[in-house]
Formats: C-alpha cells, structure tokens, sequence
C-alpha cells in the first residue's frame, strides 16, 4: 500500500439552485483527479451526489432515509474514466440535504476501508447550503452535528466544505435557512479537522479545492535557543512552497508492445576520454574536479574539497528582537516555514504561547541563526513572527522569513523625474490621472472582498498543463484547448473593473500623449543635423528608452552614436552602461587625436553630445566630466586646443546637480571649463 495515500468521497450539490455553478464544478473536481493521475495514482475517489431526483446508495436500502442521495461512483483507483464520470454530471430536480450526503460519503469510506489508512481518509461537500436540513428522528440538528464529528475523529476521517453562494440576491426567508447551516458547517470545523471556505466567483472555486494530498515533513526538531538557559522545544514545517510542473521523464517506444512489463525507461552512461587519446576512457578513480578561475581550471580533490566546506553544527538560536516596522515585505526570500511547539511538550507550548502573545502586545518580531541539520551547507538568518490563534483548539505559532545577506539585495537604481528638464516633468493633472488609475488597478479596495485572493487562485499555467496532458492520454494527437474563460479572470484584466473605472482610464489617456518611438538608426542623426548650435541641452528619452533589435556590443565607425544609444539601452546586463560609456570615450578620443585640421571635431562633438545624454539619463554624471576635464587637459598636452575652441563656440557643458544629483558641479560653473584664462601682466 502506498505510504501517502489516500481515501476520497467528493459530495457535489447537483440541486436546482447549483445548475449555474455546475459546469464550474465539473472543471475543478475533473482538475482534482487529473492531479491524482500524475502525483497520487494509488488514491481512491468516490464520487456522491445529492439533489437527483432518484435514490441510490446503500443506506437507503440498509435502513431507509437518505433520498435523492446517489452514488454515482463508488470508491475506486483513480483512472481516465472517473475524469469522464465527474465531467459529466446530472442536473437534479430535487432540494439538496448536505447531512445525507455527508452520512452517506462516511459509510462509503467506512465500508471501503475499514480500519486503514487512519487519517487519510477526506469527505469533500461542494454545496450552496440554500436548502433546509430535515429534522433528525432524536435529538435537534446540532446534536447530530456532534455525533458525526465525534464519529468521524473515531474512523480518523477529516471534512472540507465549500460553500459556493455566488452574487445572486436572495429572500429573507432563504437567509434564515442559510444561517442556519453556516452554524451546522462550523460545529464540523470546530470539532473536527475540517475547513470551511466560502467562496463567491467560479475563478475561487478553482484553487478553494486542495487537489493534491503533501503530507508534511518536518525540516527541524529541535531547540530553539533564547539563551543558554532556556531553549523552547519546536518543530519547524514548511507553510508554503511553490508548485511546481511535474518531473517529466524521458520514454522510450522501443519497447515491444506485447511487454506488458517493459518501464519504457531510458539510461544515459556517460564516458570520459582522455584529451590526448580520445581513443582512452578515464576511470573514475582517476578523475578529478576543476574549477574555472579565469583562463585557468584549477583541479581540486575531493579530498580538498570536504576540508574546506564549512560544517556548522545543527541548531535555531535568536540574535535579537527588533521592531516589526524595521522589517520590510520586500526582504523576505524563498518560502514560507512555520514553528510550532513540541505537540507533546506541554511545557514547550505554553512558552511558545506567552512568547509569541508578548511579543505580538509588543510588536517585536526575531531574528534567528538557522542551521536545520547537522553538516549543512549554509546558514539561514531570518525573521520570525508571532502567529496568535484565535481558536481555542489550536496552538500559538510563528512564521519564519529567510533575509538576504547583502550579497542577496539587487538595488536597481532608476533616475528620478527629478533629474529631468521642466518640460519633462509631470504636472499636477497628469499626477493626478495617474494616481487614479494605480488607485483603480488595487485589487484589495476598501470595502470590498479582495480579488483574486492567494489561496483561492490557482496557477493558470499549471492548470492549462494538466487539462492539455487530459486530452492528450486520450487524443495523442489533439491540440492546445483554449484557455478557459475561469483562467481568463487570471490572466487578462477584469472587463467589470475596466467598464466600471472607463472615465479613469480615459481621463489618463486625455493627459498623456502618446508617440511612436522612432528606430535609432534612422532618426538619431536627423535630430542631431536639425539642432541649433547653441541647443545641446538634455532631450527626451525617447532616444535611449527603445532598444535596437539586433544586439549591439560594439561602435562602429559611421555608426558610433546609434550604436552607443543601443548599448546603453541594454537592460540583459548591468554591465553594458559601462562598456558603452568606455566605448564612447575611446572613439572620441580616436577621432579627436586622429583629426587632420579639424576635420573629425564634428564627429567627435557629435559622440561627445550622445555621451552627455547617456550620462544624464544614467546618472553617471561624474563619468562625463571627469572625462571633460581629461579631454581637456589631453588637448592643452597634445596641442590639440582648436577642439578645446571648438568645444567652447558649441557650448558643451558639465552636467550639473540639477540634471543629475551626484553631480558636484553647480549651474554657475557648469562652463568654467572654458573661460579663457587672463593674461599675466
């Protein structure tokens, strides 16, 4: 038997008032199995159904009762023909009664497994809970709330319910009937491992069912260390964890197709030769590891290596409390763990309990020095926060954040409106337009439910993958499917939102001017011809913002400038600000040492000009006047002043702190460069 696996009963509402949501319904439960085939393919589902007009379960023939309660399926492997049973649903005609059902979906699993499998065994009910309860032969309805949650924590069985209600409007009279049922629902959440969620929008209903089954494993048991006299007892899980797709594993065809046990595996060996005699293969006790250090591969042993590795000793020990304001969203890395105390160290909970509610009254949060086991590789610094329960059942808590070290922190500096000439900065209407519609985009308004909440919102990728993958194990041949209008709530923008917010987004449209950014190559020397001689101040982006479609690394000769905009328009690496800059200086100086009675200064002028904009919208201004005054000072020990005159009638500049703010040069001396010294008398 499979170590993890585990027993279901799907309870699906197929009531009058559930035929909307159905389709929906379909998607996610066929979503669910699919899962299964891939991640649990020794599971079992059952599926149930209540609301049909006719009976059929086994109850209702054992001991009567239990009408419009059918067993569409009972409890088998998981397969491709249960994906086609819960694709393909009635329509009832009758009121669904929930406790049925869930009676019913408890004698399946009973029957089924007995005594097995204690604790993986999960009853999931999909209802509206809209239609009323009947009365129970002895006893009130809460009372047989009761006797089913103590009978379900006898048989280890848990319970999931979710409640799809929608938007619709409803009468005063169903309102009583559904509070009434929401309290029946929370007696199971209270005495009971079960969870309730209601859920509005078919999007919801998507990610509200668990469709996979990850028994959780502890990555820590241990102390948690206060200080060398008093240390808490904790277990560290994981809360969170990214889902990934599927190992996808190469298949072999070669197989008979009579080899009823053939794996259909591939093995992949791999030799190694000696360079000198490719005809020689290289036995693995005489191989070695190298390492690339520049040019060089530095061999290094295994030996070698395992004396140099840093073996810290396992242990969580606190560094320190700090304010939970100095500690920012934006720093936490990686997933999410969660430490609670020993379950069996009454002890330990309660300090757990009295730390995380001080420091929960104080708002403090930790800083800890993580080693989850012996010998590991690194050390973890992280955060670690209170998690007060409001349920008198479940234990206090805190969450761990992993923090980056400063090797970790990626700054990316983006210059300030601030740096840009009057023309170009925002005024107050358009400010305003703009904060509209950032306001309009919020997805968690004041006063409304959050759309697409985190834990009700599945991944589409992943979703669309296990659909295709459906089709394909029927239909090998069959196409991509669309992507469906529940994923297109994902991943497109929300046409309520946008026909409700539509002055918004025409008020910014009104206050921005939209232009077509020109292609470097042709538009930059154009500019340049059509510029006054006294008019090289900074000019708008737009030049540097695009970036050209082939990939520049270099300066050409009649190219110099366009080719230097796409470089430092380059966004694949930090580094080609740099290049680009350096790039520039060496051609300048090439043409200005190179010229022949002046007859490349325009040329040179015209990188030089190209250089001072890239500077200015970089930020780099301390690289263009430091190369100002070197050109300078390289002209007055050349004899190449006529370009320093040249530079002077064509009045080039430094760049100054109101172009950028690291520059150290001030409006007023922004020329001193060229004012021609006295006379001495």
């Amino acid at each position: 038997m499979a170590r993890n696996k585990e027993g279901l009963v799907l309870l699906i509402d197929v009531s009058p008032s559930m035929h909307s949501v159905l389709p929906e319904i379909q998607k996610v439960c066929s979503l669910l199995i699919q899962k299964k085939l891939v991640y649990s393919k020794y599971d079992e589902v059952g599926v149930v159904v209540f609301g049909t007009e006719d009976t059929e379960n086994d109850l209702t023939n054992e001991v009567g009762g239990y009408e419009h309660v059918t067993v569409l399926q009972p409890i088998k492997v998981v397969d491709g023909d249960l994906v086609d049973v819960v694709q393909r649903l009635p329509l009832g005609t009758a009121s669904g009664d929930f406790m049925d059902a869930i009676v019913v979906g408890m004698d399946l699993l009973i029957k089924k497994f007995q005594e097995t499998i204690k604790g993986k065994k999960r009853i999931c009910l999909i209802t509206n809970a809209m239609y009323p309860i009947k009365d129970p032969y002895e006893g009130t309805k809460e009372d047989q709330v009761y006797t089913l949650a103590e009978q379900m924590a006898v048989h280890g069985m848990k319970i999931e319910c979710i409640i799809y209600r929608g938007n619709q409007k409803r009468d005063p009279h169903e309102d009583n009937i559904i509070e009434e049922n929401d309290k029946l629902l929370n007696i199971f959440s209270k005495k009971t491992k079960a969870k309730a969620v209601h859920v509005e929008s078919s999007t919801s209903l998507l990610g509200a069912l668990r469709t996979r089954n990850v028994t959780p494993v502890t990555i820590y048991r241990g102390d948690l260390e206060i200080s060398s006299a008093f240390k808490i007892k904790v277990w560290v899980y994981k809360k969170t964890a990214e889902e990934r797709f599927p190992s996808l594993k190469k298949y072999s065809d070669k197989a008979p197709s009579t080899d009823k046990f053939a794996t259909h595996e591939i093995k992949l060996d791999y030799e190694y030769k000696s360079v000198q005699d490719q005809s020689k293969v290289v036995p693995p006790e005489q191989r070695i590891k190298g390492y690339r250090y520049g040019p060089q591969v530095i061999p290094i042993s295994s030996a070698e290596l395992e004396a140099v590795k840093f073996r810290p000793e396992k242990s969580v020990k606190l560094l320190g409390f700090t304010n939970a304001s100095n500690v920012m969203r934006h720093y936490y890395m990686k997933d999410v763990n969660i430490f609670i105390a020993d379950p069996g160290n009454k002890k330990a909970i309660i300090a757990l309990s009295a730390l995380a509610r001080t420091m929960k009254e104080m708002n403090k949060v930790a800083i800890l020095r993580c080693v989850w086991r012996q010998g590991q590789a690194n050390v973890v610094i992280g955060v670690l926060t209170p998690n007060v329960s409001e349920k008198d059942n479940i234990a206090d808590s805190f969450y761990f954040n992993v923090l980056p070290f400063a090797e970790d922190i990626r700054e990316f500096q983006f210059p300030s409106f601030n740096s840009l000439p009057a023309s170009l900065q925002p005024n107050a209407e358009q400010q305003e337009a703009a904060d509209k519609l950032v306001m309009m985009l919020d997805l968690a308004p004041a006063g409304k439910e959050e759309s697409l909440q985190p834990e009700f919102t599945p991944n589409p990728v992943l979703e669309r993958f296990y659909h295709h993958l459906e089709l394909k194990s029927k239909h090998p041949d069959a196409a991509v499917p669309p992507l469906d209008e529940s994923l297109k709530r994902i991943t497109e923008p929300d046409r309520e939102v946008i026909s409700t917010n539509k002055l918004v987004i025409d008020e910014f449209r009104r206050h921005f001017e939209l232009k077509e950014n020109p292609k470097l190559k042709k538009s930059t020397r154009r500019l340049l011809k059509d510029k006054t001689s006294g008019s090289y101040e900074n000019q708008s982006t737009d030049l540097i913002a695009s970036t050209s479609e082939v990939k520049i690394e270099t300066l050409g000769d009649l190219t110099a400038v366009s080719d230097f905009e796409a470089m430092i328009s380059r966004r694949d690496s930090p580094e080609w600000v740099s290049k680009a800059i350096y790039a520039m200086k060496n051609k300048i100086l090439d043409l200005v040492e190179n010229s022949f009675e002046g007859d490349n200064y325009p040329k040179a002028l015209e990188c030089l000009i190209a250089l001072r904009r890239g500077c200015v919208i970089e930020q780099e201004p301390k690289q263009f006047n430091n190369f100002l005054s070197h050109i300078n000072r390289f002209c007055q020990e050349a004899n190449l002043s006529s370009f320093c005159e040249f530079l002077a009638s064509k009045d080039v500049t430094y760049i100054t702190k109101t172009e950028a703010k690291d520059s150290e040069i001030e409006d007023q001396d922004a020329r001193s460069l060229f004012v021609k010294p006295e006379p001495k008398s």
